[in-house]
């Protein structure tokens, strides 16, 4: 007899996005950052689309708590995203291109589902009894609120890294690929490696993706984030769209 399994994962409803690298076989530094952004920004993307797909799945009371456990880890780490954006890397773009607020537009995005991802948060935390309360439908109406602005955000903001290479000058003359590394360190600490790496990391498919060209050998501590730490608290990243080995996979319900 056949058995049921559940479906594979897609990328729906928001698609994904393509890469400047891909759509144009460049590889300065502005084009790779601008890359590097949409890979991050499809993480997201997959992490959102693999909470809305399997909201409605969910029934059995267990996998109600890591379901919203893992929902809540999605919100850390957009909210961390951001938070590290704005205090971290965006005020490092203004002192390499000499340009105050250069990056003011894509702080405006942020504001712009802020309060949707407040209430994607108040709903879940809220939530007293989980297992008899969490109710799929107002969590689908919540992330239909604010999907719109933040996909629009996740679209516009690696066009706004490409587009600083117009203050590039032979007077003015800074690295985005090495800003991006010395100012990424800054975001990883104990507690994101163990409740938001794992999330980030294992949205991400690199097997079909662009033809795999994003695939790449990792080192022993991107190893250890992406196939070990996942071990710890597996019943809430079971829920994750992709598995270690980067391809996507079917649903956990």
């Amino acid at each position: 007899m056949a058995t049921d399994l559940p479906p594979l994962y897609q990328d729906a409803p928001l698609a994904l996005l393509s890469t400047p690298a891909f759509q144009t076989g460049k590889k300065d530094s502005f084009t790779m950052s601008a890359s590097h952004m949409t890979i991050s920004h499809n993480s997201i993307i997959r992490g959102y689309n693999s909470i809305y797909q399997q909201a409605p799945r969910v029934q059995n009371p267990t996998d109600i708590r890591d379901f919203t456990g893992y929902c809540l880890a999605w919100h850390k780490l957009v909210e961390g995203h951001h938070f590290h954006e704005e205090a971290h890397y965006f005020p490092a773009i203004e002192k390499a291109t000499g340009q105050k607020g250069v990056m003011d537009g894509e702080v405006e995005q942020h504001a712009a589902f802020h309060a949707g991802l407040d209430a994607f948060r108040d709903y879940l935390s809220g939530l007293k009894n989980p297992e008899a309360d969490f109710k799929s439908k107002r969590l689908l109406d919540i992330m239909d609120s604010f999907s719109k602005p933040l996909y629009t955000h996740l679209a516009a903001e690696p066009q706004s890294l490409l587009a600083l290479s117009r203050f590039a000058s032979p007077e003015t003359q800074f690295d985005l690929l090495k800003i991006e590394h010395e100012e990424g360190k800054k975001m990883v600490n104990l507690d994101f490696a163990l409740n938001v790496m794992p999330i980030f990391l294992n949205n991400m498919e690199s097997e079909e993706f662009e033809g795999g060209m994003w695939k790449r050998h990792l080192g022993w501590v991107a190893w250890i984030m992406k196939s070990i730490l996942p071990l710890w608290n597996s019943k809430v990243w079971r829920f994750m769209s992709c598995s270690t080995d980067g391809r996507r996979k079917r649903l956990a319900v």
